[in-house]
């Protein structure tokens, strides 16, 4: 027997219809989870920026991460040509400014360099959380207060260009170990400040692949930057190239496995760069061009495998 429906009924039954049908097929074609890749300009020592942005492409990267002397000169070369020949440079070459690392400069002369940054583009700047060292329990926590405090004016005046700050855990510096880290987010609760993690330095300090994975389900989305970056055999004092090469996932004893996974798990959408210091520092991580990038191909492929 024919069912008789209204046209309102019909068209109400077909719209609950179609919207569970989009549903179903919206989680079936979610995306996977990627690493969002940036380019850190010094793996190719002091070579001009466009080598670098060739090199990018060759890569599949479309972000870029400038830094200065010592470890490279891109961030001079940039002020030499100028910010618009900088941004057309950029432009024709498909590639974005992503963050500018300036370690020189520390945590309290940023400003000048983040309107720069901004005007660029880009949206993060990275540096190191100067302040005693040694320091441990309420000493340490009572430090990481005042280093807060004087820094809340910049982080503030960031947010004001819509720019992050990450602080990078280096070694020898205030903000350096696990707790420090937490306690800096919690003293200083504000979405532009984060963390620049490295594990080569948490490793010095006994840190492990679980204890690192820990740390970065404790830090969440305030992770602005991970440098897949171990540490070997150290990158202090000049070492045979297969042993300074420890550095780069996928060679050294740290199993990046655990780690990427977590990063994978807090849906993490800051940048990542593939990287390890040269001795002398300013020169490329291998003697020729081709060279340095086929060595960051193979540590983003593994980086990449053990995200499945």
């Amino acid at each position: 027997m024919p069912i008789n429906i209204s046209r309102r009924s019909f068209l109400k039954y077909s719209s609950i219809c179609s919207v569970a049908a989009t549903g179903i097929s919206t989680a079936a074609t979610k995306e996977k989870f990627t690493l969002k890749y940036t380019l850190s300009s010094s793996m190719y020592g002091t070579l001009p920026i466009q080598t670098i942005l060739n090199e990018a492409k060759k890569l599949k990267i479309s972000t870029i991460d400038i830094w200065p002397r010592a470890h490279g000169n891109q961030r001079e070369q940039m002020e030499k040509m100028g910010n618009n020949n900088f941004s057309k440079l950029l432009k024709n070459n498909n590639i974005k400014l992503g963050s500018i690392t300036r370690y020189d400069l520390g945590p309290f002369n940023l400003q000048n360099e983040m309107k720069i940054c901004s005007k660029l583009g880009g949206d993060l700047l990275v540096c190191a959380g100067k302040g005693p060292t040694g320091l441990s329990g309420t000493a340490l926590k009572a430090a990481i207060k005042s280093f807060a405090e004087k820094i809340k004016p910049h982080i503030l005046a960031a947010e004001n260009i819509g720019m992050k700050i990450a602080i990078e855990n280096h070694s020898n510096n205030l903000i350096n170990t696990p707790d420090s880290l937490k306690w800096l987010l919690e003293l200083l609760p504000l979405k532009n400040l984060g963390i620049a993690l490295a594990p080569y330095h948490l490793e010095t300090l006994g840190q492990t692949a679980k204890s690192l994975s820990q740390l970065i389900n404790a830090l969440g989305d305030q992770i602005f930057m991970f440098y897949a970056w171990q540490y070997g055999m150290g990158c202090m004092k000049k070492l045979p190239k297969d042993q300074e090469l420890l550095q780069m996932p996928g060679r050294g004893k740290l199993d990046f496995k655990p780690i990427v996974q977590s990063l994978k798990a807090i849906n993490y959408s800051g940048y990542t760069s593939i990287f390890m210091h040269p001795v002398p520092r300013g020169i490329p991580i291998l003697p020729t061009v081709k060279e340095t990038t086929n060595e960051i191909k193979r540590a983003k492929n593994y980086l990449d495998a053990n995200l499945i």
